[in-house]
């Protein structure tokens, strides 16, 4: 068996046989404790299309601060001139760390969804609101970055391909950096998972299976499918795969493990309720970031 190949197996195990498997165990298995957690839980949709709308915004930050994190090493080396756009970067010039800079991207987004989820553990954000833009934040960050180094491993031209490539790794050890990756999948959307369910559930919603799986879609799941048509604002115009595929599996990868686990969770001290407050606020931020992407970055912005 070649290493594509039990990467490619690997990916289909993780990415969907897993939360499939893991979804049905789980409401095949739920307790009669969850009747009556429909009542527990009122639908929301001023809190659905609040966390949307949060999560377009940390998806675009997040994003930014990847392209930044691709752009500014390369200005401070002499030789690149890196321009930065609202979809991509370019650079001219040539300098053999250029090649190992096109890692700092998926470095940065892990380092920041690291950050996030360690605040939202310790109880930062007072309003409903403010903890879902750091789960956002933090299941952004982490899924914009995991899925790089399983693409770096079959592609030498994405960008975590190149940084190994200048690291000299083998088809071997890039076979493993991509199954850890993989591994990391499950492991993080489990424990984002719980510190969503304790940032915006309560005790009564999160005291059963029917209950979480009930929360987690009306807070991350839906909200994530809804934001995706307003993602690809910000990215083009550019190549359909590019403007789609790069929020599609952002977006499913998690979400999918995420929503099958709630079934099983167990989570302790809820802050008690999910009121998002206002939605002009998130709209309002969401549309100048926008403004930004496509007025200041897309023309292009010189690092040099």
């Amino acid at each position: 068996m070649t290493n594509t190949s039990l990467i490619g197996i690997a990916v289909i195990l993780i990415v969907f046989a897993g939360p499939l498997a893991l979804g049905l165990a789980g409401r095949l298995s739920a307790h009669r404790d969850s009747v009556g957690a429909d009542r527990a839980i009122a639908w929301d949709w001023k809190f659905t299309v609040t966390s949307a709308l949060l999560y377009v915004l940390a998806f675009n930050l997040t994003f930014l601060i990847q392209e930044l994190a691709l752009v500014v090493p390369k200005a401070l080396t002499p030789g690149l001139r890196p321009t930065l756009f609202h979809n991509n970067h370019l650079w001219d010039g040539d300098s053999p760390l250029a090649a190992l800079f096109q890692g700092t991207g998926a470095l940065a987004t892990l380092l920041t969804g690291a950050a996030c989820a360690l605040l939202l553990r310790r109880g930062a954000g007072k309003s409903a609101a403010i903890r879902l833009f750091l789960f956002w934040m933090a299941y952004s960050g982490v899924f914009m970055a995991l899925p790089q180094v399983v693409i770096g491993a079959l592609s030498d031209k994405s960008d975590v391909g190149m940084a190994m490539d200048y690291f000299q790794l083998g088809s071997t050890s890039k076979t493993i950096a991509a199954l850890m990756a993989l591994a990391c999948i499950p492991l993080a959307a489990i424990g984002l998972g719980k510190l969503l369910l304790a940032a915006v559930g309560s005790r009564t919603q999160v005291g059963h299976g029917k209950g979480r799986s009930r929360l987690v879609f009306m807070s991350a799941t839906l909200p994530g499918m809804l934001a995706l048509p307003v993602i690809t604002l910000f990215r083009v115009p550019r190549e359909l795969i590019e403007v789609l595929a790069v929020p599609l599996v952002v977006t499913v990868v998690g979400l999918a493990w995420m929503q099958a686990w709630a079934w099983h969770a167990r989570v302790d001290a809820p802050h008690g309720g999910s009121a998002a407050g206002t939605i002009a606020r998130p709209l309002g931020a969401v549309l100048c970031l926008l403004l930004i992407f496509q007025v200041v970055l897309r023309p292009g912005v010189h690092f040099y």
